[in-house]
């Protein structure tokens, strides 16, 4: 598991190069750590971001018309077909909830999904620096969503949560979060 960090120089330069050519979208910043990210392999999502090679090519033009798609991003790694239609539901509510202002919602929808069938926090299974980062992604992106997150609680926990409760599934085994035993598992620090 990879800890909360600032991007070190040798992380930082990258990002700042690929933002010197973004458009100014609000999402540029985190497509480019996630990129970045994903070309060294530090996300749970492949090189193209859980998306298909065309459609991370066109959020690449999309964001960064001048630059080029990062070298050494060639491959994707597929959904296991058993948690397609877990892919699915998690696809629907953060279609749901999009800002409604820029179609890249659409993308980071996906992306987020394909995140969410990572092992280790949403943060890091998107290959951003720190909780904060997605934090802001989820406000830009999804701010109805993320309104109902009061708590603070983790976000792939959160998203989980919506689905159960949106389904009438209540699988928590506590008549409260304050009362449940997995209550720092939940909303304690992410390391």
């Amino acid at each position: 598991m990879r800890h909360a960090v600032w991007p070190s120089v040798f992380q930082e330069r990258p990002r700042r190069r690929m933002l010197a050519r973004a458009r100014g979208h609000g999402n540029d910043a985190a497509f480019a750590a996630m990129a970045l990210n994903a070309r060294r392999g530090e996300n749970a999502m492949g090189g193209w971001m859980g998306l298909g090679a065309g459609q991370f090519r066109h959020v690449m033009r999309l964001h960064f018309p001048r630059a080029r798609v990062p070298v050494g991003v060639r491959t994707a790694i597929h959904r296991p077909k058993t948690r397609s239609m877990e892919w699915s539901e998690l696809r629907r509510l953060l279609r749901r909830h999009r800002a409604g202002r820029d179609v890249s919602e659409l993308f980071m929808a996906d992306i987020v999904c394909s995140a969410c069938l990572g092992s280790d926090h949403l943060w890091q299974d998107l290959g951003l620096f720190n909780r904060g980062e997605l934090t802001s992604l989820m406000r830009r992106n999804f701010p109805s969503l993320a309104e109902r997150n009061t708590r603070d609680m983790k976000w792939k926990k959160f998203l989980y949560k919506q689905l159960c409760i949106a389904e009438g599934v209540y699988v928590c085994r506590a008549p409260s979060c304050e009362e449940c035993a997995d209550y720092d598992a939940c909303f304690g620090p992410e390391s």
